[in-house]
C-alpha cells in the first residue's frame, strides 16, 4: 500500500504541481536522505515526457560541519556554477521542484549570524532565478517527505522508523494521495479555493484588521488593484502549477506602507534549520520597529535585517483554524505545513502576481504600486482558534472576513 501510495504522490507532483510539459527539464533539489522518493518523481517526470531531469542534492549535516568549522569568509560566497545553473535552467523554461525536510534542531550549535550571512549571499546570488519564479515565469512546487530526524521531533515518543511511517501516513492524508484519483481530487480542492479567492477579491477590500486574544492588534492596507490568488496559478506561458502541495490558503500583497500594529506569532518558525519562537512584531507604516523573540532572537533579527525590503510584509495569508493540517494537532516545524494550518505574513518580497498586470511590471512600477521587494521572503505564522480579521471596503463599510478563527461568511 505505501509504495502504491509513493507512486501516486511522486505522480501527483509531476503532473498537478510542477505540471509538467512534453520535452520539458525538470529541476529537482533534494536532500540526500529523500533519494528514494525523488527517484520515483525522476521516473514520474520521464514517463510524463521530460526532456531531462536535474538533481542537486544537499546534505543538511555537511553543511553543519562547514558552518561549525569553515573559514568566515566563505558564508559570504557563492559558487559562480551554482548561479550560472540556476539561471540558465529557469531561462529556458525549466520548472522548479524542492523538497523540503529539514531537521528543526540541526543547527541548534551553529552562530546564527553564519546561517543568516550564508541565506543572505544565496538570495543575492540567485535573484533572478527567484524573481522568475515568484513572477510565475517557470512553474514550481514545494513538497515534503519525512525524514528520520524531522519525524522525530514531530513524534518525540516514537522510535525513529515508527516516527517515519506515521509522519509518512499524515502527509499521504493531507496531500490526498490516499485518494483514488489524487488528480482529481486537487482538482476539486482547488475549486473551493478560487471561490473563497474570488470573492475576496469582488469585496476589494482597503484593508484587514486582525485580532485575537494574545495580544495581535494589526491593520494592513492593501494596494489598490491587489488580486487574492490561491490554489493553481498559472506561468506568463500559460501553464497551470500549484506552487505548495499541500495548500489551504488563499493570499495576496499588502501594501508596503500600509501595516501598522503588532502581530503575535502562533507557530514555531524553522529558518535555516534554527527555530524562532514566540515571537512578536510591531510595525508602524509598514516597517517593523520593534521585534521580541522567547527562542531564536538572533536568527529572526538576522531575517528581519536581510535588506531594507525585509523589513516590511510581502505577503497576507487565509487559512482556517478548522483545516485539514490544523485538524491534525499537530505542530510539524516546516513552513510548508505549519503555514497551510494557520494565517500567516511573510516578511520580504511580495508576489508580483498579487496586482493586477503585475507580472508584466518592472521593480520601479511595482514599487511605486506599494508592492514590497526583498532578497527574503520568510512566512510566519499567526493564525489561532479565536482570530478575527475585519474587511473595511474603499465604501468604509465593515464587514466580518474571520470570527474565531475561521470564514465568517459563506463560500
Amino acid at each position: 500500500m505505501k509504495e502504491e501510495q509513493l507512486q501516486k504522490y511522486a505522480a501527483l507532483v509531476v503532473k498537478t504541481g510542477v505540471n509538467i510539459q512534453k520535452n520539458q527539464t525538470l529541476v529537482i533539489m533534494s536532500p540526500i536522505e529523500c533519494a528514494e522518493f525523488t527517484r520515483l518523481v525522476t521516473e514520474a517526470a520521464y514517463k510524463e515526457g521530460a526532456r531531462e531531469v536535474v538533481i542537486h542534492w544537499n546534505d543538511e549535516i555537511s553543511t553543519k560541519i562547514k558552518y561549525l568549522h569553515g573559514p568566515d569568509e566563505i558564508f559570504d560566497e557563492v559558487p559562480n556554477w551554482q548561479v550560472e545553473s540556476m539561471a540558465s535552467y529557469s531561462q529556458a523554461g525549466a520548472c522548479f521542484l524542492s523538497i523540503s525536510a529539514s531537521d528543526p534542531d540541526l543547527m541548534k550549535e551553529v552562530d546564527a549570524k553564519r546561517i543568516s550571512r550564508a541565506q543572505k549571499a544565496k538570495q543575492l546570488a540567485l535573484r533572478e532565478h527567484t524573481e522568475r519564479l515568484m513572477s510565475n515565469k517557470n512553474s514550481w512546487c514545494v513538497v515534503s517527505v519525512p525524514t528520520r530526524a524531522w519525524a522525530s521531533k514531530i513524534f518525540p515518543g516514537l522510535d525513529a522508523e515508527e516516527a517515519v511511517e506515521k509522519l509518512w501516513d499524515k502527509i499521504f492524508k493531507i496531500v490526498r494521495v490516499d485518494r483514488y484519483d489524487p488528480v482529481a481530487a486537487w482538482k476539486e480542492h482547488t475549486d473551493i479555493l478560487s471561490s473563497s479567492m474570488s470573492l475576496l477579491n469582488k469585496y476589494n477590500f482597503k484593508k484587514l484588521h486582525f485580532t485575537n486574544s494574545i495580544g495581535t492588534d494589526l491593520v494592513i492596507e492593501l494596494p489598490k488593484n491587489h488580486l487574492w490568488l490561491g490554489g493553481a496559478e498559472k506561468t506568463s506561458g500559460g501553464t497551470e502549477f500549484i506552487a505548495n502541495i499541500p495548500t489551504e490558503e488563499v493570499f495576496s500583497a499588502p501594501k508596503k506602507d500600509g501595516v501598522n500594529g503588532i502581530v503575535y506569532s502562533t507557530k514555531p518558525l524553522n529558518y535555516g534549520g534554527n527555530l524562532v519562537n514566540n515571537f512578536s512584531l510591531t510595525f508602524e507604516d509598514g516597517k517593523v520597529v520593534d521585534f521580541s523573540a522567547e527562542e531564536g532572537y538572533d536568527t529572526l533579527k538576522g531575517i528581519i535585517e536581510t535588506d531594507e525590503g525585509s523589513k516590511y510584509l510581502g505577503e497576507v495569508a487565509l487559512v482556517p483554524y478548522d483545516s485539514p493540517i490544523s485538524n491534525s494537532g499537530i505542530i510539524f516545524y516546516n513552513t510548508l505545513y505549519d503555514e497551510n494550518a494557520s494565517c500567516h505574513l511573510a516578511l520580504g518580497r511580495a508576489y508580483s502576481s498579487c496586482i493586477a498586470d503585475g507580472d508584466e511590471m518592472s521593480s520601479e512600477e511595482l514599487m511605486k504600486a506599494g508592492i514590497n521587494t526583498s532578497l527574503a521572503h520568510v512566512d510566519f505564522m499567526i493564525g489561532s482558534e479565536d482570530l478575527n480579521i475585519t474587511g473595511t471596503t474603499y465604501g468604509d463599510e465593515e464587514i466580518p472576513v474571520f470570527r474565531n478563527g475561521n470564514w465568517a461568511f459563506h463560500l
